[in-house]
């Protein structure tokens, strides 16, 4: 079988329950500072997933290896191979699919409810309303033809289904080591203070326990689209 491209930004964003629920081989690559950024071929890979990070999805001038990865993304949704775009990974998705950014248009970190306004096969696992992580303060809207599948009142465009590719712009890979991790990182808490620190932990230990079981059943989703690309 072909190994799924997860593409990285942040040494501690990786894929987290994504590789759990995958039950693929994995092939990781970072080249978001690389002039000459070169991904692996569709006909190398089973899938694609792209993952968060700081910088600003349309930044291809600091971090040249942007392009390289819409550029696939883009290529990917037309050929139908499964695509899962987190986060940062999302807004680069609906960049690739001719959308638009809006930069420091709603800051959401914590756990908070996100409202599911539309079925979908993955991300039906987590339940019309469920509790997540969100860690954003930019924002994109629906990309043409695509199917808006969540929503909250900061950020109109929490998830979207554009044929073969799910965006998500919250964080459902989290278990609570990778949140621990998160909140010992200085590059993702350096704007929080010690109380909104504490109070994501807490949340933490009372959402993870019933939320990565529901988002490891979605990603599993995802392998068997995954699998079946062979």
């Amino acid at each position: 079988m072909r190994p799924v491209l997860v593409v990285m930004h942040a040494p501690h964003e990786g894929p987290g329950l994504i590789a759990r629920g995958l039950d693929a081989p994995i092939r990781v690559r970072t080249v978001l500072d690389l002039d000459d950024a070169r991904l692996p071929g569709l006909d190398e890979v089973s899938g694609v997933v792209v993952m968060g990070g700081p910088m600003d999805a349309d930044d291809v001038p600091g971090h040249p290896g942007l392009a390289a990865e819409r550029a696939l993304l883009a290529t990917a949704v037309d050929a139908d191979v499964p695509v899962l775009g987190v986060c940062l990974g999302m807004q680069i998705l609906a960049l690739a699919l001719g959308s638009r950014l809006h930069l420091r248009a709603a800051t959401e970190i914590g756990f908070a409810p996100v409202d599911v306004v539309a079925e979908d096969l993955m991300l039906g696992a987590l339940g019309e309303r469920p509790t997540v992580l969100h860690w954003h303060s930019d924002t994109v809207d629906l990309p043409s033809g695509a199917t808006l599948l969540a929503s909250t009142a900061a950020t109109p465009v929490q998830a979207f289904r554009a044929g073969s590719a799910l965006g998500l712009q919250f964080h459902p890979e989290l278990d609570a080591g990778m949140l621990d991790l998160w909140l010992s990182t200085p590059d993702m808490v350096g704007d929080l203070s010690p109380e909104e620190i504490d109070e994501i932990r807490t949340a933490g230990a009372e959402h993870l326990p019933g939320l990565a079981p529901a988002a490891t059943k979605m990603f599993a989703a995802f392998g068997e689209l995954v699998r079946a690309r062979g």
